[in-house]
């Protein structure tokens, strides 16, 4: 894995002219990898994300007795017919909130007490949502942590199913997270969202997707319900994780900031990944997009950026790099309907908002809103809060503006390891 100082400029550049491919999709690896352990068969998926947080599920997983054979970007998942080992030890997720929230769901279905930790920060994310939904199916689960947070103690002993009501207005994961173990309950699953309220949808239908993909009977029963058939379980398969379409919106919003083109290559032209929904965004603030069978190209304006208004809340991930986009824009940028960034690897509305005024803009983060006013741009030392997506996003920023510094740069391999070597090749 590549070392990283602990402080490093951006170097300025552009126009752009590049070809990229990101690793493999996070959203995606770390579904396949949980359905693939519980399916009957083996799995073998093409293309998985070597990060931190794939990292913090395949050693999980390796705890509850499946372990991952791998060779290269191939990962042989010897499938458990819906059985997991109770491991003697807490599971240890880190920062990892697809791994201890999906997870929580699988290990209602181990042969005995599993616990789930994490990191400091992990135990301030939220996790009572989906417990108060996995007790209304019947499993036996306990919040250890303060405010509703990790630790988590599930019981075990299989999954009986029903009917629950989930809110889901803070995180899809919760939904996605009884969605991956409902195929092995006992009887059918129905889930209702509280409120009729559902963040994040597309993430919710990329986990559908891929249950289907491994035989499960999984389907809308309106626009605030899901049903999936107990009791089928999955079939193990080949499967193959397509690049990662959150980490695309870095190489796209390059080219709306440095000017000229950059092309993402292997994102099918009908994927499901919700970050993908940032390239009509662009479009509306100047950018050129060109979509093809197996790529997506973003060219910079030619006459400027413009600022929007825009509704972020099926992809907030993306929320980040648009932010710096908008400091190159005529005009205010406004942000809405995201404040379930508030409970991400940290409270991305208040540290947007102080770093975003370190390079010149007036940035002000409601509860559920950003709202940034560009100003004279200056270079600044930013802080990343171990937050990958912070440090990905204002990396940006000095491809236009000299003296940008990012502090901790090393965060990035929660996710994408090698981004600045990628970076620098643009």
């Amino acid at each position: 894995m590549t070392e990283y100082p602990k402080r490093l400029e951006i170097r300025t550049r552009g126009p752009l002219d590049a070809v990229v491919r990101p690793p493999g999709s996070k959203s995606l690896t770390n579904r396949a990898l949980p359905v693939a352990a519980l399916a009957r068969g083996e799995s073998v998926l093409h293309g998985g994300l070597i990060s931190d947080d794939t990292r913090a599920m395949l050693a999980c997983l390796d705890a509850l007795g499946c372990t991952v054979a791998r060779d290269g970007d191939v990962w042989t998942v010897p499938g458990g017919d819906g059985r997991l080992r109770a491991p003697a030890e807490p599971l240890y997720a880190d920062n990892s909130g697809t791994t201890a929230r999906f997870l929580a769901a699988a290990c209602t279905l181990a042969d005995g007490p599993v616990v789930i930790d994490g990191n400091p920060r992990m135990r301030e994310r939220p996790i009572a949502d989906l417990a108060d939904a996995l007790g209304q199916l019947g499993a036996g689960v306990q919040v250890l942590g303060e405010h509703g947070c990790p630790p988590l103690r599930l019981t075990g002993g299989g999954l009986p199913g029903g009917e629950a009501e989930i809110d889901a207005s803070r995180s899809s994961q919760y939904v996605s997270a009884v969605l991956l173990a409902a195929p092995l309950a006992r009887r059918d699953v129905t889930l209702r969202f509280r409120a009729g309220i559902l963040v994040s949808r597309p993430y919710v239908e990329l986990t559908l997707e891929l249950m289907q993909a491994f035989g499960a009977e999984a389907g809308w029963t309106g626009a605030d319900g899901i049903r999936v058939r107990g009791g089928r379980g999955y079939r193990g398969r080949p499967y193959r994780i397509e690049p990662d379409a959150s980490a695309a919106a870095y190489p796209f919003c390059a080219a709306a900031i440095a000017g000229g083109r950059v092309r993402v290559e292997g994102i099918p032209e009908g994927s499901l990944q919700a970050d993908l929904a940032l390239l009509p965004l662009l479009e509306r603030m100047g950018c050129r997009v060109r979509r093809g069978a197996d790529f997506a190209e973003v060219q910079g304006p030619a006459q400027g950026l413009r600022g929007l208004d825009a509704d972020m809340n099926a992809l907030p991930d993306a929320v980040l790099a648009l932010s710096v986009v908008a400091l190159f824009a005529e005009g205010p940028t406004r942000i809405r309907n995201v404040a379930n960034l508030r409970i991400k690897e940290t409270d991305r509305l208040a540290a947007l908002e102080t770093e975003l005024r370190k390079l010149g803009a007036d940035a002000r983060a409601g509860a559920d809103s950003l709202e940034i006013r560009p100003g004279p741009l200056v270079g600044a030392e930013i802080d990343t809060y171990d937050d990958h997506r912070m440090a990905m996003s204002f990396a940006l920023a000095g491809l236009r503006v000299p003296g940008v510094v990012i502090r901790d740069p090393g965060c990035v391999s929660k996710t994408w390891p090698e981004y600045f070597s990628a970076l620098e090749q643009l």
